[in-house]
């Protein structure tokens, strides 16, 4: 299933991915942001549990604001796996 979240408070505008069946992520892209950070967090992410991913990424903090890319995305994937 596809996904699309706007994220808040961070430079990205918007994080695509995708979930299989078996909640694992793939083609997971990010518009805006540190390009070249959030593609390494896609390969680093693509065929990895979401629900993992997610725990990991919870909470991590950008320049003080409370939020990241990173966390924006852990809100996103548990959006997906709660609808």
């Amino acid at each position: 299933m596809h996904y699309t979240y706007t994220p808040k408070g961070v430079c990205s505008t918007e994080i695509n991915f995708d979930l299989d069946e078996n909640g694992k992520i793939s083609g997971l892209r990010f518009t805006g942001g540190c390009n070249g950070n959030l593609k390494a967090i896609g390969r680093l992410l693509e065929g990895q549990d979401a629900k993992n991913a997610a725990e990991i990424l919870k909470g991590n903090d950008c320049g003080g604001r409370g939020t990241s890319c990173a966390d924006q995305l852990s809100k996103a994937i548990f959006e997906a796996l709660n609808s």
